[in-house]
């Protein structure tokens, strides 16, 4: 092969290079960034739940302090009261486990600013663009926040249910009494079978068998009065090993 053509194939090679590096790089810049934003209700912190082991680590009541189970530490965040539109912009403080029925761990300072029902503490959470500059702050919604926090979807709450068809989620507006349903079954003997174990192993008064269909029985706790109320019992069942329920409103 002559010098020639020697260089025409080296010329070659590095153009092909150079486009494939160009690709990859286009590739990785066009990747969308997706941000983390979830509505639920919030555990605000004592220390007897670190004791109880319900919550993994502890966390300084009298600051604005946040734990989240899968965002990381320092990730800046938003945390809404919708009822009120009240707001705080903040950072994760520490990555921590809790019952999966709550969608963030607060502190009580937090709770106070955003005015927070403490029966029903119901809560929106945004994770923000990261910012250099970026300081704690709390207040109120502008008015261009306000259309798009009364457009999200604030009166629902959805928890995994055992069964393998999830039942619909029900609107929590305007109803009463909260609802924990533990599992949905074929017969109506599996679903008292199971009660009858529960109410030997824990302390709940008020399981029940409800006739769904023919072939649907649903093994039920209610009804409470307030979110509050039923989270002792969620507590307990998740102990009992039961990781995913379901809660609706009637």
């Amino acid at each position: 092969m002559n010098l020639k053509k020697i260089i025409l194939l080296l010329i070659f090679f590095l153009q092909l290079s150079s486009c494939a590096d160009y690709k990859t790089n286009k590739t990785v810049q066009g990747k969308a960034r997706i941000y983390y934003s979830s509505s639920g209700f919030a555990l605000i912190y004592e220390d007897t739940l670190h004791k109880q082991k319900i919550i993994s680590k502890k966390l300084d009541n009298k600051v604005m302090a946040v734990m989240h189970r899968l965002l990381k530490r320092n990730t800046p965040i938003k945390i809404i009261n919708p009822l009120n539109l009240k707001f705080i912009e903040t950072r994760i403080n520490k990555k921590a486990n809790y019952p999966k029925i709550f969608n963030v761990v607060i502190s009580k300072e937090i709770a106070s600013i955003l005015e927070l029902d403490l029966n029903n503490p119901f809560i929106e959470i945004v994770e923000l663009k990261k910012n250099k500059t970026f300081i704690a702050k709390k207040g109120s919604i502008f008015k261009e926040e306000i259309n798009v926090a009364t457009k999200a979807p604030v009166d629902e709450i959805e928890v995994n249910d055992l069964t393998i068809n999830q039942s619909k989620i029900e609107k929590i507006t305007g109803k009463d009494n909260f609802i924990l349903v533990i599992s949905d079954f074929y017969y109506i003997d599996s679903a008292n079978n199971l009660k009858n174990e529960l109410d030997k192993k824990t302390n709940i008064d008020n399981i029940s068998v409800k006739k769904i269909n023919n072939n649907q029985y649903r093994l039920l706790v209610g009804p409470f009065k307030n979110f509050n109320a039923l989270k002792n019992t969620y507590i307990s069942l998740n102990n009992l090993g039961f990781e995913g329920l379901n809660i609706y409103r009637e």
